[in-house]
């Protein structure tokens, strides 16, 4: 007998990330998280596995243990442990057993790290505290002012940032000792060292403008210390990058558009000292990033063999793509039909590990044959749950609209029956340039498998579909995008099994922009949930953590050049026009879109008799549906599933 996907699948689900593999592709490390359903505490440890006979074993034992990294010789691992105060510090454990130790003793942890190239150091990328007065400890009991003195003085989920900076150091193994080898009123990550040892390449923004526009920079230092080199000057922002096996070149996946947009959209270029950047790939694929500010850069290889190897996503599916160095077209290995986000090769390479989450199952490992271009599942930790509660059906279609193909994903109740009607929930992805994948989503389960119809739609400003497709959201929020979401409603709505009488919507982040708009500008919906909305774009400016970074390229200006365009494309100035009754979930802690938006929008709609409530996350941030406290993400699942059932059941 199987079940419904219920909100408690937060205390069900294990997640599998960091897959790293040994030099000679012998044994894979990873990380396995999990919740503790007791303590209602996130737990993660690092698992080993042989990849002759699939075995795994625990290779750590403590509470919070990640981004295992193996020695090149293969000998010993790394890993990050937190600390006491939760502060993640570098230790390091002998392969075949033995008591691991503590490498590192960063005062506020450690974000990433990288064995150099003979593993007798580390390039460890760590959070330096401003020496500012502003920033010491008052008398006991005494309040102390704090100082701001730029505008990106703290991100969401980060927190408060002041004038602190990540900066890299160089950590000898046997001693222990650190030198810093970078500083300056700058974030300096993602240290990737030379294949002779001899530099470090490194992500930084040392820009004059750095403080208002999202853009970074490659920079080269040697790896004793010095005045760092910059390498890609031509380039707005970069995301990922790699050494060429001779040392002479980087690839790296950035973007030459004047808005900073790699994130949104990526290329491969190769830059080399003294030559102006050259670009490798067109936009039919974007480059996998991530999210740099809170995960560790995606992996790319340059191969002896003179091709790069990288996640690539198209059109909503992941893919693991070789593209030349030199030139010629890319070519597909291996993907489709997946979201893929981790990644990990042997020396060759001959193999690689790869994460990968499909629509009817939850993340897991797979092993890919490089050469062949086959797969096999290694890993299969979610099993089990998926099998007593199947997923819901996935089917993909395309509408064409307004000179573009909108591509949409409708999932079906497990038991569907088309001879049934049923009520429809729009779903809408945040960003805008973000995009919904062939992949397990727990929101979109949990509806699915309750009995509704779950309609995710790409409209125009969804990244993975080229440039042209992606950028046509800028300066018209709420414009062509919404168009694109209703005439996909409008298309499933002439399905027989579709209840018209029972639509819903629901959205986060941009999403939940979209579903307050869409609100504001049609009576067909009976529910709404907004998830973390921004309702204000006049005011999100001033109060959001990428308020001038983001906003100026998405919205048309500055405050001064286009307040009248946002509050012209702000939710809350169609608030009278409301009649669907509205859910509004919001983190109390979210810099990102800040809960002051849902507080706006919610008087508003009280103030003009609507029916609408508001329910506040305390200390959740933006990402707390994904990364927050498990009752906090149960909560907002519940919530959600609740409402829906109360106006559409």
């Amino acid at each position: 007998m199987t079940s419904p996907i219920t909100p408690d699948l937060v205390y069900h689900l294990k997640t599998t990330s960091d897959p790293t593999l040994s030099p000679d592709g012998k044994l894979m490390a990873y990380t396995l998280g999990w919740v503790d359903a007791e303590k209602l505490e996130s737990r993660s440890r690092i698992l080993l596995m042989d990849l002759g006979n699939g075995e795994s074993k625990e290779f750590t034992k403590g509470e919070k243990d990640s981004a295992p990294k193996f020695s090149p010789n293969g000998h010993q691992l790394a890993f990050l442990r937190s600390d006491s105060d939760s502060h993640a510090q570098v230790w390091v454990a002998g392969v075949d057993g033995g008591e691991a130790r503590q490498l590192t003793q960063m005062h506020k942890g450690v974000f990433d790290y990288a064995w150099s190239p003979d593993g007798l150091k580390m390039a460890v990328c760590a959070d330096i505290d401003s020496e500012t007065p502003d920033n010491q400890v008052g008398p006991e009991g005494v309040p102390q002012v704090t100082v701001v003195n730029r505008v990106r003085y703290r991100y969401d989920t980060i927190g408060w940032r002041g004038d602190s900076h990540y900066h890299l150091f160089v950590v000898d193994l046997e001693s222990g000792e650190s030198k810093q080898i970078t500083d300056g009123d700058w974030d300096d990550t993602a240290p990737v060292w030379s294949p002779d040892g001899s530099q470090i390449a490194f992500m930084s923004g040392r820009r004059d403008d750095r403080d208002f526009l999202a853009l970074s920079e490659v920079y080269v230092v040697s790896a004793s210390g010095g005045e760092a080199k910059l390498l890609s000057e031509g380039i707005f922002s970069v995301g990922a990058l790699t050494w060429s096996p001779d040392g002479r070149q980087l690839a790296v996946v950035g973007s030459d558009a004047p808005e900073g947009m790699v994130l949104w959209q990526g290329w491969l270029y190769i830059l080399e000292e003294g030559k102006e950047p050259r670009k490798l790939t067109d936009d039919t694929v974007k480059p996998y990033l991530g999210f740099p500010s809170v995960m560790r850069p995606a992996t790319l290889r340059w191969t002896d063999a003179g091709q790069i190897l990288y996640l690539g996503e198209r059109k909503g599916e992941s893919f693991l793509i070789q593209t030349p160095s030199v030139s010629g077209p890319s070519k597909t290995l291996w993907g489709g039909s997946c979201l893929s986000t981790g990644l990990s090769f042997d020396r060759q390479p001959t193999k690689a590990v790869v994460t990968a989450s499909f629509p009817d199952s939850a993340v897991d490992l797979y092993q890919i044959d490089l050469a062949a271009g086959q797969s096999q599942r290694l890993s299969d930790h979610n099993g089990p749950y998926i099998k007593e509660h199947p997923a819901g059906r996935l089917e993909k279609f395309a509408i064409q609209r307004a000179g573009f193909e909108i591509e949409c994903r409708l999932l079906f109740p497990p038991e569907f029956d088309a001879a049934k009607t049923y009520p429809l929930v729009l779903d809408i992805h945040g960003g805008p340039n973000g995009a919904f994948y062939d992949s397990f989503v727990p929101a979109q389960q949990v509806l699915a498998t309750a009995g509704y119809l779950v309609l995710a739609v790409n409209p125009r400003g969804s990244s993975t579909y080229g440039t042209d497709f992606m950028m046509a959201v800028l300066g018209d929020w709420g414009g062509e995008d919404y168009q694109d979401l209703m005439a996909a409603v409008d298309e499933v709505c002439q399905r027989p099994y579709v209840d018209q009488e029972r639509l819903g919507v629901h959205g986060y982040s941009y999403g939940g922009y979209m579903t307050s708009w869409t609100v504001g500008h049609t009576s067909r919906f009976k529910a709404a949930v907004v998830g973390a909305p921004c309702t204000n774009l006049h005011s999100m400016y001033g109060t959001s953590d990428i308020g001038i970074s983001f906003g100026e390229a998405q919205w048309g200006g500055n405050i001064a050049d286009a307040a009248d365009r946002m509050l012209e494309r702000s939710p809350i100035t169609y608030a009278a026009n409301v009649d669907t009754p509205v859910l509004l979930l919001h983190g109390d802690a979210d810099a990102r879109c800040p809960i002051s938006q849902s507080e706006e929008y919610f008087t508003a709609l009280k103030r003009l008799g609507k029916e609408v409530e508001f329910v506040r996350f305390p200390g959740c941030s933006h990402l707390f549906p994904r990364m927050g406290h498990p009752k906090m993400r149960e909560e907002y699942l519940t919530r959600t599933l609740g409402w829906f059932n109360r106006l559409l059941t």
